[in-house]
């Protein structure tokens, strides 16, 4: 088997301290490998980098435009948002339009991560609701496909008819059958391929054709960046660095994707580890490698060649990625 690949490293002085290591794979309009780190054969959980396979039957079943979705809410749909207001107002008003409550929710109840939210629900006295999971924007999308298809209530359940359109979605856009599952934080089935099935299905998205599934998705994700994740996180920075033209997803466990509709290209990377940072190092990496992000924006310089501080503020080190990555 390929060894993982170095992602990134921490130097503290003049000292290589720590280095993370991971897998990467850039993939074209045909489902070719253009550029590989690792292992591309290694089999992954994506994590909710899968969310926008995840959200295609409910465009392709017709349910999105019965209900009338916007753009914001097919960005929810694929979001891993932090439970602020923008986000949480959004699902709720979504729910209440399927004329129902969080209690149909199965992805459980988290504290926000916005810190606005999490204090606001402190100085109330209140305990967080299943609208404030990251995930919820993806399980109003759920409901919205369970009552399309007249389906029971537990549409989590790995042979319930939602899951089985999500499972037929995921290998005609990896071209692989899968191998199993794995259950998410968010108690749905997230499903296996190798790294090369996601980078190939991220490019079948980049070059989808316009009005298709895949394309309303990612334009949606573009379209609205401080929806997929929020303020302060990459998904959101990283977007907007890129003005858009580029729609990204982190996952859990140190994954994250890249859909880039004017190359035509998919990337899916994961970081052995499973740590964050190394990830966003990584997919920034390779970003400025393609040449669609700019390496001296803000947002870059807080991911690659970030300086590290010690609670006085004095750096002691830097974060940077392995030279072969650029």
């Amino acid at each position: 088997m390929t060894q993982a690949a170095p992602f990134a490293e921490i130097w503290r002085g003049p000292f290589l301290e720590s280095v993370h290591s991971g897998h990467a794979v850039i993939c074209d309009d045909t489902g070719q490998i253009v550029q590989a780190w690792g292992d591309p054969t290694r089999v992954v959980l994506p994590r909710s980098s899968s969310k926008m396979i995840q959200a295609l039957p409910l465009i392709t079943s017709g349910a999105a435009d019965l209900h009338g979705l916007t753009t914001e809410q097919l960005a929810l749909a694929c979001a891993s948002h932090q439970g602020a207001a923008i986000h949480t107002d959004k699902v709720a008003i979504w729910l209440d339009t399927l004329g129902l409550t969080q209690s149909a929710f199965r992805c459980g109840p988290q504290d926000p991560d916005d810190v606005d939210a999490h204090e606001g629900l402190i100085r109330n006295g209140e305990k967080p609701c299943q609208i404030h999971n990251n995930c919820s924007g993806k399980h109003a999308g759920f409901l919205t496909l369970t009552q399309h298809l007249k389906a029971g209530p537990e549409y989590v359940d790995p042979d319930h008819p939602l899951q089985r359109a999500c499972l037929d979605a995921f290998e005609r856009v990896t071209q692989e059958t899968s191998p199993g599952y794995g259950i998410d934080g968010c108690s749905a089935p997230n499903f296996a391929c190798t790294l090369h099935g996601m980078a190939r299905a991220m490019a079948h998205f980049a070059a989808a054709p316009e009005g298709s599934a895949e394309a309303r998705l990612h334009q949606a994700m573009r379209l609205h960046p401080e929806l997929v994740a929020g303020e302060t996180r990459a998904c959101t920075e990283l977007m907007r660095a890129m003005d858009g033209k580029v729609a990204l997803k982190t996952g859990a466990e140190g994954f994250f994707i890249a859909i880039l509709p004017e190359r035509k290209m998919g990337i899916a990377l994961k970081a052995a580890c499973g740590t964050t940072r190394a990830a966003e190092c990584a997919i920034a990496a390779l970003l400025i490698k393609l040449g669609v992000l700019d390496p001296n924006h803000p947002a870059t310089l807080k991911r690659v060649n970030a300086p590290i501080r010690n609670w006085r503020g004095i750096e002691t080190g830097i974060l940077k990625p392995a030279a072969g990555l650029l």
